[in-house]
């Protein structure tokens, strides 16, 4: 037939869907369809167009797949994160051991363990006691039958301890005793009336005295809580206290600081080994060229010296500025990986950074976390890090701080060799599958790129991440900074920030000093009331020598007598 076309069906591929129908043996495959050239040409358009269409539909399937899987990985993430346990201790990746050997392994109970020695009673040898003595009611130190008294035996006492807190606020009455002039004193000059001196103030006629402040200091910036909170407690005393009269005075106590702080300062430059952080701050305050409420509160930590500084910025220049005081010839910073810091050390030849491994293993199990593809790789290398941990401490256990790296002995170098192999093997391994993470087909992309991103960043900050290699005194991590911030983060969650400029900056003063005296084992409680006793009997100033009030100044005598609890005040009538 003229115009026609026959096909053979037996060229062609059969449809999956007709089975064993479609094959040459089948009654199909024997018989011709003869069909038009443009009915042949419309079958052809028609199939290419469908097969199109199904390509680009199951291209947009594996894009949407993709994006699927990254938008679970990214709530997985965040839902970690929002109700999940923040100790990278209990993290949700457990290693092989902790695991157990099956689902019905025992695990290790919390607390005390069965059959271990306990640590015993807490001594507490500098709490005062009061003594205090109980008799049997009345009647029951008789003979109930004969009436006869019992004999009291002390060698037979029994003693029973209670510890009781009690806060009280009070009023000091003083009474300052007047005398008259002798009738028979004609003396010139000299007065008709003569009285004791009134006493010592910290403000001038407040009518609050240092143990006031001494609490509302501490209450504020070493135990976190809320100004409200201070003047309730005060209120359920019999003490009520205006917020206005509060904050008027801790503005008046901000200028009694400074020159503690600015020793401070001068202290921790004359070191060589910092532990950098940073966290938020709040100061509801309107700045010119400044935008929002948001400011950081800077933490530089050092062996002698915990100090803070506020300031709006995040940028290189607050921690250059506050270095730029460096009295030596090189400085080691134990940072996390933020841009400012690496900045600072490429505008400082003398400042060397050592990055933190607490970070790196926290990136693996976050990968880890919100990715299950991960996980065995993610547990890999964290097994690797606690051993990179494991081969330190065993080192620093044989190192001798006062001798030369290459000085030390053969139980040291051979933990060092350990320590450097495996640094050496965990680079290796990074950098073989930084090159083949585009061979393994059965990771998704978005895994591949997690992975991918995590290894760069290890390797591109390996220098920083081995300084503790060449100087065992740098810590691998920086845990002391995010430890010693903590109080801060209280603070800030508990009351927001601050309302004002000399706030914040008394905020980070206090924060200073506080947590210094705490590295020294001062108790703050009676460094404040002893030096705002000496700023009082200064007449509201600052002290003129600061010498017995700085740690690392005072005699061993003074050091032994403020880290002791204070004393109790006297002269409370108890009744």
């Amino acid at each position: 037939m003229e115009g026609t076309t026959r096909l053979d069906p037996s060229a062609e591929r059969p449809h999956p869907c007709l089975g064993t129908a479609g094959g040459k043996g089948s009654r199909f495959a024997r018989e011709w369809v003869t069909i038009s050239k443009q009915e042949h040409i419309d079958l052809r358009a028609r199939a290419n167009y469908w097969e199109a269409q199904h390509a680009r539909a199951k291209a947009q399937v594996e894009a949407l797949t993709q994006e699927v899987a990254r938008k679970e990985a990214t709530i997985k993430d965040l839902r970690q994160r929002l109700f999940g346990k923040k100790s990278e201790k209990h993290g949700p990746l457990p290693s092989e051991k902790e695991r157990g050997d099956g689902d019905d392994a025992p695990q290790r109970k919390r607390g005390q363990q069965p059959g271990r020695a306990g640590h015993g009673r807490t001594p507490r040898p500098t709490l005062p006691v009061v003594a205090e003595q109980h008799a049997p009611a009345d009647g029951q130190s008789a003979c109930p039958h004969c009436g006869l008294p019992y004999r009291r035996t002390p060698a037979l006492d029994e003693q029973s301890t209670v510890i009781e807190v009690q806060v009280r606020a009070y009023t000091r009455r003083i009474t300052r005793c007047a005398y008259t002039r002798d009738p028979g004193c004609c003396c010139e000059n000299t007065p008709a009336v003569i009285s004791a001196p009134p006493p010592a103030r910290l403000i001038a006629r407040s009518p609050f005295g240092v143990s006031f402040w001494v609490e509302m200091l501490l209450g504020k910036y070493r135990y976190g809580q809320p100004s409200n909170r201070l003047l309730q407690d005060l209120a359920d005393q019999g003490l009520p206290v205006s917020p206005g009269t509060l904050a008027g005075g801790l503005q008046r106590l901000t200028g009694l600081f400074e020159p503690v702080l600015e020793a401070l300062y001068c202290k921790q430059m004359s070191e060589t080994l910092f532990n950098n952080d940073e966290t938020r701050w709040e100061v509801f305050v309107d700045l010119e060229g400044k935008v929002g409420t948001r400011w950081y509160l800077w933490l530089t930590r050092s062996a002698s010296v915990v100090f803070y500084c506020i300031d709006p910025s995040r940028s290189a220049a607050v921690p250059g500025a506050h270095f730029a005081g460096l009295q030596g010839e090189r400085a080691i910073i134990v940072c996390d990986r933020y841009s400012a810091y690496k900045k600072l050390a490429r505008l400082a030849e003398n400042i060397l950074l050592a990055f933190c491994w607490a970070h790196v293993r926290r990136d693996f199990l976050e990968a880890g976390r919100a990715l299950p593809a991960l996980e065995p790789w993610a547990l890999d290398f964290k097994a690797r890090i606690g051993m990179l941990y494991h081969l330190n401490q065993q080192r620093l256990a044989h190192w001798d701080p006062d001798r030369p790296l290459a000085q030390q002995g053969a139980a040291f170098e051979h933990a060092q060799a350990a320590l450097q192999a495996a640094l050496a093997d965990l680079h290796a391994e990074a950098e073989r599958l930084l090159a083949q993470d585009d061979t393994d087909a059965t990771l998704p992309k978005v895994a591949r790129a997690r992975c991918k991103r995590v290894l760069t960043s290890l390797l591109h900050h390996w220098s920083g991440l081995t300084v503790f290699v060449a100087h065992p005194e740098v810590p691998m991590d920086n845990n002391r900074a995010e430890e010693t911030i903590r109080t801060p983060v209280i603070g800030r969650k508990n009351y927001y920030g601050s309302g004002s400029l000399w706030s914040a900056q008394l905020a980070a003063t206090l924060f200073s000093i506080l947590q210094t005296l705490a590295l020294w084992g001062i108790n703050p409680r009676a460094w404040l009331t002893a030096y705002l006793n000496a700023c009082a009997d200064a007449g509201g100033q600052a002290p003129s020598v600061l010498a017995e009030f700085l740690p690392w100044s005072m005699d061993a005598a003074r050091r032994a007598e403020l880290c002791r609890p204070a004393a109790p005040p006297t002269g409370i009538d108890s009744s």
